[in-house]
């Protein structure tokens, strides 16, 4: 799967060349609307533990923090609905999470004034990037149930970022650390070849490098 999606990159797969826009158009370019939700990872399942399971917040912050699942679910609570979108061409309407709010934990960490990037790491090796002005949206969540269930180990659960408006991606599984920076530093699949930014209605799927 690793090979084949840094082939895509290359390739320039599903590229159609059309701009969409997000007020008018639902469905992003190049995007099929399917009704299953498809499981795509490294090839490894983190186990889920949550007696071990530990959320770190740090970087450029003035509070750092470092929950367990108890302290988690102590937080406030939000319930948002929406659609998902993977660059490999899929799309799914109407999902149903509940979790933390980026909201929430700026508050919380209260960022630095030069800070200007997210890092996510989850449980498997997997890193991706975000601005912060994007983690700030008002419907990144730090999911950790879809359609009022625990999400299971192959969706991401424990906790996953939930950030609709950029391909699934960047809503890394498995979550164990958010790191705030000054600079950008690109992650997993933005190493092999994929965008930085990641609009879907922009068709920000590949690097222009």
């Amino acid at each position: 799967m690793i090979a084949s999606k840094e082939a895509w990159a290359r390739e320039g797969r599903l590229l159609t060349g059309r701009q969409g826009d997000p007020e008018r158009d639902r469905l992003p370019p190049g995007q099929r609307l399917v009704k299953d939700w498809p499981v795509l990872d490294l090839g490894a399942l983190p186990k889920r533990d949550l007696e071990k399971w530990r959320l770190r917040i740090d970087g450029a912050v003035e509070n750092r923090i470092i929950w367990d699942w108890p302290a988690y679910q102590q937080q406030n609570q939000s319930r948002i609905t929406t659609d998902i979108h993977c660059v490999t061409g899929w799309s799914r309407y109407d999902n149903d999470w509940q979790g933390v709010s980026a909201a929430h934990i700026l508050k919380l960490v209260k960022p630095h004034q030069d800070a200007r990037h997210c890092i996510f790491y989850s449980r498997d090796g997997y890193t991706t990037n975000v601005r912060l002005d994007r983690f700030t949206d008002n419907d990144v969540l730090l999911a950790h149930s879809w359609r009022g269930k625990p999400l299971s180990p192959a969706h991401g659960g424990s906790v996953r970022i939930v950030m609709p408006k950029w391909y699934l991606w960047k809503s890394a599984k498995w979550l164990r650390r958010i790191e705030f920076t000054t600079n950008a530093r690109p992650g997993y699949w933005e190493t092999r070849g994929y965008h930085n930014e990641a609009v879907p209605w922009k068709e920000e799927r590949y690097s222009d490098d």
